[in-house]
């Protein structure tokens, strides 16, 4: 039996940063689907399966970058988090801010990590590494057709 890929989607507008982590992921011994997204907007619309991502899957875990042009990530993060269909995603922030302000406003909209991209290439590369083994290996995650009745 194949074991169904992990669904990660990628929002981020750096193409750089965006191959960076494609190519850190690609080392996994994990089965693992990228989807990258280059603005909030795509972002939201890929959420709640909408024109081009009608046929998307919903993701296992969303690696997302602040600093979007349009929407940016502190709404995308918003939206995910009040909607009762998406809040059980976990959010990463990857952030080239380091700013306890962005820090403290991620936390507080239910981000579950915030990590700040570091500039050199390998210890990016180890970043997403550590991301992902955290999150795939580490973490026990529900299952993305499991849907709770549960108001707290």
């Amino acid at each position: 039996m194949v074991a169904e890929p992990i669904q990660v989607l990628l929002v981020e507008d750096n193409p750089g940063d965006a191959d960076l982590t494609r190519e850190g992921l690609e080392t996994s011994q994990l089965p693992i689907a990228l989807t990258v997204v280059v603005n909030g907007t795509q972002a939201i619309n890929l959420l709640h399966k909408r024109g081009q991502f009608a046929s998307q899957i919903t993701p296992d875990l969303i690696l997302l970058d602040l600093n979007l042009p349009g929407l940016d990530g502190r709404a995308v993060l918003w939206n995910i988090k009040r909607d009762d269909e998406l809040r059980h995603i976990p959010v990463c922030v990857l952030s080239s801010s380091a700013a306890e302000a962005d820090v403290q406003e991620s936390y507080h909209m239910g981000a579950n990590c915030y990590v700040v991209k570091p500039i050199d290439f390998k210890t990016f590369q180890s970043i997403v590494r550590a991301v992902e083994n955290f999150w795939f290996t580490i973490v026990k995650l529900p299952t993305r057709r499991c849907k709770t009745n549960a108001r707290y």
